[in-house]
């Protein structure tokens, strides 16, 4: 299985806004720290943001940050919401009359299988789990000043 750009964004996204914490990040660190497309960045965030992964505040002193705790935010579930397809092959996107086997196709079934195992080994971490080398992760990002002990001092998930 193969992950889109977009769904990689938007693992990337969460985990610079979690070392983040409570402070605000833009998309230009963002592009900046990842060296990645602003104007895909720039959907990936907007997805986040309306599938309330996070935050966004518009104006000249935005930004983004998570939206819920870390803990909350599972990352199968995240997968599953960015990608739009997870079909690994035509069959299993829906598609009638794909191939003629389909009706009998073991393969068919395999890929199935394999496709739900790797959604429920991704269902067991979540950003806090991906966010444990905070140190390190804030170093290789160049976030300077970050206090790693308390960088997201969640007490309740954020209203949205």
């Amino acid at each position: 299985m193969r992950l889109t750009l977009h769904t990689d964004y938007a693992l990337r996204v969460l985990i610079f806004a979690g070392v983040r914490g409570d402070e605000l990040s833009t998309i230009g660190e963002i592009v900046k720290h990842f060296n990645i497309s602003k104007g895909h960045l720039m959907k990936v965030v907007h997805g986040l943001g309306q599938k309330r992964y996070l935050e966004t505040v518009r104006g000249k002193n935005g930004g983004v940050c998570l939206a819920r705790n870390p803990s909350q935010i599972n990352v199968g579930a995240v997968v599953r919401d960015m990608e739009e397809e997870l079909g690994v092959v035509g069959c299993l996107q829906g598609e009638q009359d794909f191939c003629r086997i389909e009706d009998c196709c073991i393969l068919r079934s395999a890929l199935r299988d394999a496709t739900n195992a790797f959604l429920a080994v991704l269902d067991l971490y979540t950003i806090e789990d991906l966010l444990k080398p905070r140190r390190s992760l804030a170093r290789l990002l160049g976030i300077d000043g970050l206090d790693v002990k308390g960088a997201a001092r969640w007490t309740e998930p954020r209203a949205s």
